[in-house]
């Protein structure tokens, strides 16, 4: 084991055994009576750690703290799973970007990623084929639409947009007043002010074939009414008239949702079976069924009505693919 690993064993043992001789250090860190002594030296000369010799008992203890002077605080051996998220996606996203005018800025970012990687104790060559970040399902994006709407958005410009349907593949030309920018689920959405609806609306942009910036300046949409619309309810499309969704999860799955976060306001609760009852506001059904139906038979729709006949229908229907 390295130093800083022998730092964390070294506090373990005094944490476990509350008085360790300094025989059981050599022998259970491997290292010689010298090296022992060393690490001891660093960890109370340098991490301020209360360790001390207890001559009457024959062995290293914990002293008390005091609550005077420097903290004691081990070195950072690992990032949490947060930080460790951050670090690679960023480097990742970061190397993702075409040879432009931010590459000279670019570098120096990469570099100052790698080193804080390094700054583990693990070298960031390890770390990177150890730990892989997957995003399934992430939809690509023209980057030259993403920047039209980037552009207009903080320009403070209305845009117009050719948009196709997922459902029906058909493509509509919407007038529009950006006002935010959400990645959501893998996907850039673009919230907006539609003067073709005359309401907000929110449109994929991976799902445009055009945007052009108009001279018109975009009419700003207050950010109270603009959460009230389209926070309030389940996923990205939401709306004004909520309706309430009570699912009814399998004691198998429920140790498993019960972890999850579907929606700020979100009830739950468990059944003495087991079970688990999740109950969440939602707008617009479509993105709510999508993540429904992923969990197959060991989820129930118990209300509304209508929710709860729309996904039966979309099983029987799946159901008849397979009877052919």
């Amino acid at each position: 084991m390295d130093r800083t690993e022998r730092f964390y064993k070294i506090h373990q043992m005094l944490e476990d055994r509350k008085l360790v001789p300094t025989r059981a250090f050599v022998e259970t860190l491997g290292v010689s009576l010298a090296t022992f002594k060393r690490d001891l030296a660093y960890m109370q000369n340098h991490l301020h750690a209360p360790i001390v010799y207890d001559h009457l008992a024959g062995g290293y203890r914990f002293e008390q703290a005091s609550g005077i002077g420097p903290k004691y605080e081990l070195p950072g051996l690992w990032f949490n799973d947060s930080e460790i998220h951050a670090l690679l996606v960023a480097k990742h996203l970061l190397e993702e970007i075409q040879p432009g005018v931010l590459e000279p800025h670019i570098k120096p970012l990469i570099s100052r990623l790698e080193s804080l990687l390094d700054s583990t104790g693990h070298s960031k060559n390890e770390i990177e084929q150890r730990i892989f970040i997957v995003h399934p399902g992430r939809r690509s994006v023209d980057g030259t639409l993403f920047a039209l709407c980037a552009t207009g958005l903080l320009r403070r410009k209305q845009v117009r947009i050719q948009h196709r349907s997922r459902y029906t593949g058909e493509t509509s030309e919407r007038l529009l007043s950006p006002q935010r920018l959400v990645y959501y689920k893998n996907t850039w959405y673009l919230d907006t002010w539609c003067h073709t609806r005359n309401a907000v609306r929110s449109f994929s942009v991976d799902a445009m074939v055009q945007v052009v910036i108009l001279d018109d300046p975009a009419k700003d949409v207050a950010k109270d009414e603009l959460n009230a619309i389209l926070d309030v309810g389940y996923g990205i499309f939401a709306g004004r008239n909520v309706q309430w969704a009570k699912l009814k999860f399998t004691p198998y799955q429920a140790k498993w949702v019960a972890t999850e976060r579907w929606h700020a306001e979100q009830r739950s609760s468990f059944e003495d079976d087991g079970s688990y009852l999740l109950e969440i506001p939602f707008s617009q059904d479509s993105e709510l069924v999508m993540d429904i139906l992923r969990y197959g038979a060991d989820v129930e729709v118990l209300e509304p009505t209508e929710l709860r006949e729309k996904v039966a229908g979309r099983l029987k229907a799946a159901m008849a693919r397979y009877r052919g």
